[in-house]
């Protein structure tokens, strides 16, 4: 079998999704605009050093969308997609993912069920491998990470439950996989074309070092 797999933010689209959706909620009136901001700030920095806690942002991400209540959150979300995330689903993009038709395509991206779903369907891939949300007993988001977080290692953990729940192993798919971050270095170690897309600047001097593809899509 041939995966494509992709990561999302600064791969498929040139944003971070996770991060604007903080700033767009911040522009509603749903926070603080200075403080939301100053520690969204931080947490951005930490991912892009790699020393991310997954869990403590995941609280402060989803605090504003969690308290709102799902109809308020998905009317929000709606207008997100409208004029914050489809103004960045460029055809390069699409056209990328279309480039692999016939093998099974998946989005595998460390930021939250609730922001990437419909930026999934958007872009037309049905598989998605994203953090997945504790719900409460009426069935909204309570801030916690239920099971393992597709964050670092954690994708190639996911990856491989995604396998074997199909029965299948890493020596049974031929995989390529598409990121620009450093923070994937586990998962693209183990697929069978890594491709450093849109690389920051770690990842495109360790893709250089080994020969892997580079890709620079939005240039």
């Amino acid at each position: 079998m041939k995966l494509a797999l992709f990561d999302l933010d600064h791969t498929l689209l040139p944003i971070d999704s996770d991060y604007s959706w903080g700033v767009y909620t911040t522009d509603i009136g749903w926070t603080d605009n200075d403080e939301f901001r100053r520690r969204n700030d931080e947490f951005y920095a930490h991912y892009q050093a790699g020393t991310l806690d997954i869990h403590d942002y995941v609280r402060f991400s989803t605090q504003a969308t969690r308290l709102k209540g799902p109809q308020e959150a998905a009317r929000a979300h709606a207008d997100f997609m409208a004029t914050r995330v489809q103004p960045h689903i460029t055809p390069q993009a699409l056209d990328l993912i279309r480039g692999h038709a016939g093998e099974q395509v998946i989005i595998v991206t460390a930021t939250n069920e609730f922001i990437t779903r419909p930026i999934a369907t958007a872009l037309g891939v049905h598989e998605l491998i994203a953090v997945e949300l504790e719900r409460d007993p009426l069935g909204w988001i309570t801030g916690e990470i239920k099971g393992t977080p597709s964050f670092r290692e954690g994708k190639v953990t996911r990856v491989n439950q995604w396998l074997v729940d199909r029965q299948l192993a890493w020596d049974d798919v031929e995989m390529t996989f598409y990121s620009d971050s450093i923070n994937d270095l586990a998962l693209l170690e183990k697929a069978t074309h890594p491709v450093a897309t849109n690389p920051d600047a770690r990842l495109r001097a360790l893709a250089t070092e080994r020969g892997w593809r580079i890709l620079d899509l939005f240039t």
